[in-house]
């Protein structure tokens, strides 16, 4: 089960990761992206999550991300959390128009 929400900045991202919580999600659980890698690293931190890594993507995406597009990277990612390549691209059109992605799943 994944629940996407898309936000504008940092401050909606910890409002919705606070909502997460309270409906049962851990911080382990909760993702955060963005297009800019240093703005999703910094938010990630300050928000006390865990990046998207190997255990999520496995070692053959982790190393293949070295060599993708932004783009395809951030694809790839959203699919390792189990979102459809459909569900990806979307997403991914959002986060070129600057807004910030907090995903939440179980199965990862």
């Amino acid at each position: 089960m994944e629940t996407v929400k898309v936000v504008e900045n940092g401050v909606q991202a910890k409002k919705e990761i606070e909502q997460l919580m309270m409906q049962g999600f851990t911080k382990d659980d909760i993702y955060l992206l963005t297009h800019n890698k240093e703005r999703s690293k910094d938010l990630t931190e300050s928000l006390g999550l865990t990046g998207i890594g190997i255990e999520e993507q496995g070692v053959l995406g982790s190393l293949a991300n070295v060599f993708r597009s932004r783009g395809d990277e951030l694809r790839v990612k959203l699919e390792s959390l189990g979102l459809s390549n459909t569900e990806a691209e979307h997403y991914e059109e959002e986060l070129d128009h600057g807004k910030v992605l907090v995903i939440a799943t179980k199965s990862a």
